[in-house]
């Protein structure tokens, strides 16, 4: 029998503690097990009672989630999943919560709220889920964890003028979840402005990618932005999926550009990583080097097995670097992915990958 998990609702609003709740208690696998109005009240309750999961407002009297957030990571580390409209509003907001140690996101509307958590019930167990398997570390007040970054241009360095003639003909592709925004960073941070082009799926909220994005943009060498459909693929470019809609690889001549589409949940996500995927595999096939991340999961398991047969180089990220070990789980039990990868190789290797393509 599996452990029920234990979560807190922290949210000024009754109607969203109770709607939450309701939500939340019919998983036979969650059970709510305390409310508080603020983050005051929920530091008290905790005295009593340790959750195993924190859903968690931004907007609250006396005192505001995000340093509810950073007082919880610098002293008592537990996951936390935002739940908030100002999420939707402020993708700043949003940004700062995640690097300040939260686990996930979700958000709601100024209006219609009790609907949306009913409609989005899926999404926020799955969320609660996630965060549930999480590993959350201790942090300083005000500080973020961040890593050295690794130095990729090695190796390219060797044969760059070649990397860069033939750049255009692979792709790099890679999908994330749970974790995956400050994973991504260490990632994208670490790659060359002469790295093959860069698709990208990460599980986020609509308006939140266009920042994050831009977030990325301005502390990495490549360019990093929002897809865009039409968009071709370049050496030193990196496209994120827009939260809310699929990405597609798909081929324009002797050129790769994207295509950006509506459409239903696909392996319960939109943007989903098998849609992107199993698009790579199709119009890229061998010219690529793909990688399943950090998530809760088997969203990107059946794309990158199926980039696999097409000839292409797949790896997952390792247990021990992700935050929750479930997508690369699930694609290493389906060998789909021929190496598990420690988070801080992740970027040498898929640029080695595309270096051993183009001897090929």
């Amino acid at each position: 029998m599996k452990k029920i998990i234990k979560v807190m609702v922290v949210d000024d609003s009754a109607l969203v503690r109770k709607v939450m709740a309701e939500v939340l208690n019919s998983d036979p696998e969650i059970e709510v097990v305390s409310q508080a109005v603020d983050p005051i009240f929920a530091l008290e309750k905790m005295k009593k009672i340790t959750p195993d999961v924190i859903t968690l407002d931004i907007e609250m009297p006396r005192m505001d989630g995000i340093t509810f957030l950073k007082k919880l990571m610098s002293e008592n580390p537990l996951p936390v999943v935002i739940c908030s409209s100002l999420a939707r509003e402020n993708a700043d907001t949003t940004l700062s919560a995640l690097r300040a140690g939260a686990v996930d996101i979700i958000t709601k509307p100024e209006i219609g709220v009790k609907g949306f958590i009913q409609e989005s019930a899926i999404q926020i167990i799955d969320a609660v889920k996630g965060a549930a398997q999480a590993k959350v570390t201790k942090r300083k007040p005000g500080v973020i964890n961040t890593e050295e970054k690794c130095n990729a241009d090695v190796v390219l360095r060797k044969n760059r003028n070649k990397a860069m003639r033939e750049t255009t003909d692979k792709i790099i592709a890679i999908g994330a979840s749970t974790g995956g925004t400050e994973a991504l960073r260490q990632v994208l941070s670490a790659m060359p402005a002469t790295s093959p082009g860069i698709v990208i799926v990460q599980h986020m909220p609509e308006k939140f990618t266009h920042t994050f994005a831009n977030h990325l943009n301005e502390i990495c060498d490549i360019e990093v932005r929002e897809a865009v459909s039409g968009d071709r693929m370049h050496s030193g470019l990196a496209l994120i999926a827009p939260g809310g809609r699929h990405l597609l690889l798909k081929r324009s001549g002797a050129q790769y550009c994207v295509e950006v589409v509506d459409g239903p949940l696909v392996s319960r996500h939109r943007p989903s990583v098998d849609v992107l995927f199993r698009s790579v595999a199709r119009y890229a096939g061998s010219n690529t080097a793909a990688c399943l991340m950090t998530g809760m999961g088997d969203d990107g398991a059946t794309g990158l097995k199926e980039i696999r047969e097409s000839g292409g180089r797949t790896f997952a990220q390792d247990e021990e670097t992700s935050v929750v070990f479930g997508m690369p789980k699930e694609a290493w039990k389906r060998n789909a992915a021929e190496k598990l990868l420690a988070l801080q190789d992740i970027a040498n290797v898929l640029l080695k990958s595309c270096n051993d393509i183009s001897k090929r």
